[in-house]
């Protein structure tokens, strides 16, 4: 007999910045006993032994409430929760020493501010340099027997690009690794993005809706959708913070953390990220083409070489204390030069297009 899977056409790898996402199954009438490692392995596309015995002995799988070890046996009518990461093993990560941007540090939890420019962690043709190499070197100091056993990724939670900078959080304990994975598919953290896009905005405040999910026949993007027609549900509120003729400053609030979310949604509604090369945004969008306009442009890509876009505050429940934490990383000098420069630009010729 089929179980009902309550997440429609689950796509780990292909829609979440959240490393851990929840399924929700509920066991049919007529299942015969199996064991729980061996019943999600065929249910949960992706899915590995190895990794839900992962998640099972962290206490990430509960059964009607209840963690539960790989060899509980389902039953009908059993209710499975799974909050776990079902992406492919690209690699190992290797420990290397680096100067990491620690802002916050205690027995539980690591907050850093990632520059730009650095991936988040090991993947095809970025085997080294990443930000959990450097992590896991820095644990081990601290304890030589972590591992990703132990500690699968580390302790990483949730990405952001390799191009964008600002706050994340890492658990250093299975169990604030289960309480923060928890909060992120809860959509209780808080999250707020500055990004600079091309356009005028129209409205002063607004909400996005729409899928998210990977183009169809380019791979490495990623595209808007008509909800329930491919990807993932994707909610970005955003608010204007400042206007700047061609190019607007904004605030973005994500309700929910897929893969490129906030670039792909400005691009939907024809506002994409200043100097965003993947979408769009590294050519002049707005404003006519002359040649001081035009140098003027290649200034400011030459000022901020990558999408204008920076993870600036992260709020969330501590996993032990069940303190109320917030952090807050002002915003890297490439973005302040070119929001600078946009500002005086816009000065010149008086907000008018």
């Amino acid at each position: 007999m089929q179980d009902e899977l309550e997440d429609n056409n689950p796509e780990i790898q292909d829609s979440s910045d959240e490393l851990y996402e929840r399924f929700n199954i509920t066991i049919a009438k007529g299942q015969e006993p199996l064991r729980i490692d061996k019943f999600l392995t065929n249910r949960i596309e992706g899915a590995t032994r190895n990794k839900l015995q992962q998640a099972m002995n962290l206490g990430m799988v509960l059964v009607n409430g209840v963690a539960v070890k790989p060899n509980y046996k389902v039953k009908p009518s059993d209710s499975i929760i799974v909050y776990s990461d079902m992406s492919p093993d690209e690699t190992d990560v290797v420990p290397e020493k680096m100067e990491l941007n620690i802002v916050y540090e205690d027995a539980d939890l690591m907050i850093f501010n990632k520059p730009a420019g650095m991936v988040v962690h090991p993947g095809s043709g970025n085997y080294s340099g990443t930000l959990l190499n450097g992590i896991s070197y820095y644990l081990q100091q601290q304890n030589p027997s972590i591992s990703e056993d132990v500690l699968p990724r580390f302790g990483l939670v949730h990405r952001i690009d390799k191009n964008t900078s600002g706050l994340l959080v890492l658990a250093k304990t299975d169990k604030a690794m289960r309480q923060l994975a928890k909060q992120f598919f809860d959509h209780t953290v808080r999250r707020q993005y500055v990004a600079l896009v091309w356009g005028d905005m129209e409205n002063d405040s607004g909400t996005i809706i729409a899928h998210v999910g990977r183009h169809l026949r380019f791979r490495k993007l990623f595209e808007a959708y008509p909800e329930g027609d491919h990807g993932k549900d994707a909610i970005t509120h955003y608010k204007v913070l400042e206007r700047f003729g061609y190019v607007t400053l904004v605030q973005c609030v994500l309700e929910t953390g897929r893969t490129h979310q906030i670039r792909v949604h400005m691009k939907y509604i024809g506002h994409p990220l200043f100097n965003d090369d993947f979408y769009g945004g590294d050519k002049i969008v707005k404003g006519t083409i002359y040649t001081k306009y035009k140098q003027f442009v290649d200034n400011c890509f030459q000022i901020c070489k990558r999408q204008a876009l920076h993870a600036k505050t992260l709020g969330f429940i501590h996993p032990t204390t069940g303190e109320e934490m917030f952090f807050d990383a002002p915003l890297p000098e490439d973005m302040e030069q070119v929001i600078e420069k946009w500002r005086k630009y816009a000065s010149t010729i008086g907000n008018k297009q």
